[in-house]
């Protein structure tokens, strides 16, 4: 979730409160925020205290330290998980710190730490939500339950097991399994050369079809996009090379959890995919 200069002024003074339970014992400044900690640009401020909340001292150590969790920061895993990073390790630059409510931990912690899970790491001690203080002290809240409506709810990912790629098919059987899904979304993955040597992937998404509520192409391309990252074992697998590889995701919808239960690798001049998204159009399912 991002949130405006305005809504965060007025949430300063509204249910953003000011902390004073927490003291790192040592005096801070304002710093820019780096441009390698992109999790934090546009929420609402552009200057971080350092030390931060995390104790890191340095610019070198918060960039360091930060982008283990910039990923899940990308996954969007919950509508605050920025937020509440962000006010750990760039907090805002005002006369004293403001540090997430503990309620805002556990709901982050909720979402986010089975997407942790998925990739084989625990929630850290560091983000036990008994460190951060009850509601009803003074710090970072949630934004009222009434700003739910003002955003559409789309289905989420979940983390869960790779369907086997697919490499020989034809264009009858993808029919089938074409009328027993909600969606279809074309893939294009590569590797990116990053400079700490973490991974992170160029995704492009084409719908073929949607099936499922009234969800807009791009919304589709976001929660393909967010699965990728989620189940990013699965898309380690889909790009054994820098070299772009691309491929069919074909799955269902089932109580508000996107599950991909199809992947087909879209070879280049693929005529029994290329026929098969083409027949769709006029296809009947039995």
């Amino acid at each position: 979730m991002v949130l405006t200069a305005k809504i965060l002024v007025f949430a300063v003074s509204g249910f953003l409160r000011v902390a004073t339970g927490f003291d790192i014992g040592l005096s801070t400044k304002c710093v820019v925020i780096p441009k390698e900690m992109d999790m934090c640009h546009k929420i609402g401020y552009s200057e971080m205290r350092l030390p931060n909340l995390m104790g890191h001292t340095s610019m070198a150590e918060v960039i360091l330290k930060s982008t283990t969790w910039q990923h899940l920061a990308h996954t969007d895993c919950h509508p605050h998980v920025r937020t509440f990073l962000c006010s750990l390790f760039a907090p805002i630059c005002l006369d004293t710190f403001i540090h997430p409510c503990r309620s805002m931990c556990v709901a982050v912690h909720d979402s986010c730490a089975p997407v942790l899970a998925c990739h084989g790491h625990a929630w850290p001690d560091s983000l036990d939500c008994d460190r951060f203080p009850a509601d009803e002290d003074m710090c970072l809240a949630s934004l009222k339950k009434e700003y739910k409506y003002l955003h559409k709810v789309l289905p989420k990912p979940a983390c869960q097991t790779c369907p086997a790629v697919e490499e020989f098919f034809t264009h009858k059987r993808v029919l089938e399994v074409f009328c027993d899904s909600n969606f279809a979304v074309k893939v294009k993955l590569s590797k990116k050369r990053t400079v700490f040597g973490d991974q992170e992937y160029n995704i492009e998404c084409q719908v073929e079809f949607m099936t499922q509520g009234s969800l807009l192409p791009y919304e589709t391309q976001s929660m393909i996009q967010k699965w990728l990252l989620i189940n990013e074992n699965c898309t380690q697998r889909m790009t054994p090379t820098h070299r772009p590889m691309v491929y069919l995701l074909v799955g269902s919808i089932e109580e508000g959890i996107i599950l991909v239960n199809q992947v087909y690798h879209w070879q280049r001049r693929d005529s029994q995919l290329n026929l098969a998204t083409q027949k769709w159009r006029y296809h009947k399912c039995l």
